[in-house]
């Protein structure tokens, strides 16, 4: 009876009386897949030319065992990470992008084959889990999203992101996410001390801020907050206000 291999790391599972000889051959390897499992580290796992799709291959290392991926590379367009269906997974993705031209940012998202995944946030260091369906987020070390008004004057927000807003030269608008979960997080700050000057506009989109059914404009200079999404009836709260 041939090999089979298990599920999650793809190890090669040798059945009794089978393989003669090749008993060291095999476990070796499955000992470099588990220390690829545990503590690999891929350095550059480049977006610039196109998606990315994680590999785990039967009885053999490949790039989607690492623990810990660092993307690379300048976004063209949005981009996907691919995990393959089926597998269960605790991985590290950081996100050393640069996320497109200056007027535009495109969005990684990290998912499996037919489910649904994450967005990472800008300059974020994120653990993922998959259950074999869909990724979810684990935990995550927020980075910063940096606007010139010279060059963006519109941003669509995901979970957690650290705005540092630069309205010298025009007023920014930023909408906020469309289906945020409870406990999602976006945080903005007056880069430039300008908001008095260029307003930072808070595009609602569609859910309350504060229980209330208008977009907020920041006119204070200096102005640093953030804004946890509670539920359908508050919406976006204020976790923290220097208002």
């Amino acid at each position: 009876m041939a090999s089979s291999y298990s599920t999650n790391s793809k190890l090669e599972l040798i059945t009794t009386g089978e393989k003669a000889g090749l008993w060291g051959t095999i476990t070796n390897t499955n000992l470099q897949i588990l220390e690829q499992l545990s503590t690999g580290y891929l350095s550059s796992a480049q977006l610039a030319s196109g998606d990315l799709t994680l590999a785990l291959d039967n009885g053999a290392t490949s790039n989607g065992k690492n623990l810990y991926i660092k993307l690379t590379g300048t976004l063209g367009a949005n981009r996907s990470v691919t995990i393959p269906d089926g597998a269960e997974r605790v991985m590290v993705f950081e996100d050393a992008t640069t996320r497109g031209a200056s007027s535009t940012f495109y969005t990684i998202t990290v998912k499996t084959v037919s489910g649904s995944g994450v967005v990472l946030p800008i300059g974020s260091t994120s653990l993922v889990y998959s259950d074999g369906t869909n990724v979810s987020l684990g935990l995550r070390k927020q980075g910063y999203v940096t606007l010139n008004s010279s060059t963006i004057t519109a941003y669509t927000a995901v979970d957690g992101d650290q705005i540092l807003a630069n309205t010298t030269a025009n007023p920014i608008t930023v909408t906020l996410p469309a289906s945020p979960a409870t406990g999602s997080e976006i945080t903005f700050i007056d880069a430039r001390g300008t908001f008095a000057n260029n307003n930072l506009i808070v595009n609602r989109n569609s859910q309350p801020i504060n229980s209330g059914t208008s977009n907020l404009t920041l006119t204070t200079n200096g102005q640093a907050f953030s804004l946890v999404y509670v539920d359908s009836t508050r919406g976006w709260a204020y976790k923290t206000n220097t208002a």
